[in-house]
């Protein structure tokens, strides 16, 4: 053993005592709130665990605490928590900015240590003592700061995404009460949901209200609603509205909501609308700043969306050292199930990663294997994307459903935009 001079036998005691401490911070993160437990080392909490509030001030009190804990141990603790959503963002950002060391685990992992006990107990203080045990049982990586573009096009995607959800539910209520006030509407403009269409609608919601104008001044209101087409196309679309109006079924509408309904339908299509428009031109110009878009895009197969949507769900490709890592993350690799001589041989995909990537993935590769036209003059057609269709085609010949194949083919594409990412290159220079 070798002493420090001049410390004498306890002070070299409490010397090798400070080097062999291993401090961790565990937070249970709540809405507004996290619960915090400390450890100074293996099986020596610091301190009874307390509550901090997602403040300026509750921030500030929790950086004294882990100061504190610094000035102990000369160690600056990590901070171990749970990926909540959105719930930890302000604890994150608060101690990214400060250099602190930040472990966020999937809670799935979390809960998995927590049942190794045979008490049911749940409480938050329970909670952030797990977060700390768990930091010395597992080989747990640290949290990598993500970039600022990609977080932004991230939180674009998904909120185009959250609103074409909505946008679609409102689609399908406006066709119920379209169909019971005015079902022969559907065939007069070519598309049901185009801002002419909806705005003659609106103007003219029942078959009554269409019967009493006549034809001219019905045109020029169309025409009014829609510039870019000419007079001529005008009068044809008053005239089959005229038409429609005349076999459609409810000639007098007996509920005054279902107007009411009608009208608060259609306007709310119209603001999805635009509000859908100006989120696609926000993804692409700041999709078009990054490299990585332009690389997964050259891939034939994967368009705008479905590039800023990939890219923006697996962020840096740093994060991944193995191609294998990023199948996890995209929660498509084969779930494996054995026990004694037993060995399962029907086993779904995991679904443990990103959702959204995921179902970005399955798109591409139904566009990709699917067939068009070589030219719109002859009758010749190829997939879009040869090499993965070949891949489709091996799987069906050998006897694969066409589920089963396809996310073989998701499993394939995703291995290739990691080569693709890693090299820096595109798909073209792969062929």
């Amino acid at each position: 053993m070798i002493l420090q001079e001049g410390l004498g036998v306890t002070g070299n005691i409490m010397f090798l005592e400070e080097i062999k401490m291993n401090p961790v911070v565990g937070l249970d993160v709540a809405k507004g709130e996290s619960q915090v437990q400390a450890f100074l080392d293996k099986k020596k909490p610091y301190k009874r665990s307390f509550k901090v509030a997602h403040t300026v001030e509750g921030l500030e009190s929790l950086h004294r605490y882990l100061r504190e804990i610094e000035n102990l141990t000369g160690i600056r603790p990590p901070v171990v928590l749970e990926s909540t959503g959105h719930y930890h963002t302000p604890v994150v950002q608060y101690f990214e900015e400060r250099g602190y060391l930040l472990i966020i685990i999937n809670p799935l992992v979390s809960y998995r240590a927590k049942s190794s006990s045979l008490r049911k107990v749940k409480t938050d203080v329970i909670d952030a003592y797990h977060l700390c045990e768990l930091y010395y049982k597992e080989d747990l990586e640290p949290n990598k700061k993500r970039g600022i573009q990609l977080l932004n096009l991230r939180n674009l995607t998904r909120q185009h995404e959250n609103v074409t959800g909505i946008y679609v539910q409102t689609k399908l209520q406006f066709q119920a009460v379209l169909d019971q006030v005015f079902p022969e509407y559907h065939g007069v403009f070519g598309d049901l949901y185009s801002v002419v269409s909806l705005l003659t609608l609106l103007e003219y919601p029942t078959s009554g209200d269409v019967l009493v104008v006549d034809e001219e001044a019905l045109g020029n209101k169309i025409d009014e609603f829609c510039t870019s087409r000419s007079r001529k196309w005008a009068n044809t679309k008053a005239k089959k509205l005229i038409a429609a109006a005349a076999k459609n079924p409810f000639q007098t509408t007996l509920y005054q909501s279902h107007i009411m309904s009608l009208e608060m339908y259609i306007k709310m299509l119209i603001e999805y609308q635009k509000h859908l428009s100006k989120l696609e031109e926000e993804i692409g110009a700041l999709a078009k700043e990054i490299e990585e878009y332009k690389i997964i895009q050259s891939i034939p197969g994967i368009g705008e969306k479905i590039a800023a949507t990939i890219i923006s769900e697996i962020g840096e490709i740093d994060r991944f050292n193995h191609p294998k890592k990023l199948v996890a993350f995209a929660g498509i690799d084969p779930s494996i199930f054995e026990s004694g001589r037993f060995k399962g041989s029907v086993n779904k995909i995991t679904k443990r990663g990103s959702s959204r990537l995921r179902h970005a993935l399955y798109m591409a590769v139904r566009c990709a294997i699917r067939d068009c036209r070589k030219k719109k003059t002859t009758d010749e057609v190829i997939p879009r994307n040869k090499r993965l269709r070949e891949f489709y085609d091996k799987k069906r010949k050998e006897g694969k459903p066409y589920k089963v194949a396809v996310i073989a083919c998701a499993n394939k594409l995703l291995q290739w935009i990691y080569a693709l990412l890693q090299n820096n290159s595109t798909f073209q220079d792969l062929a």
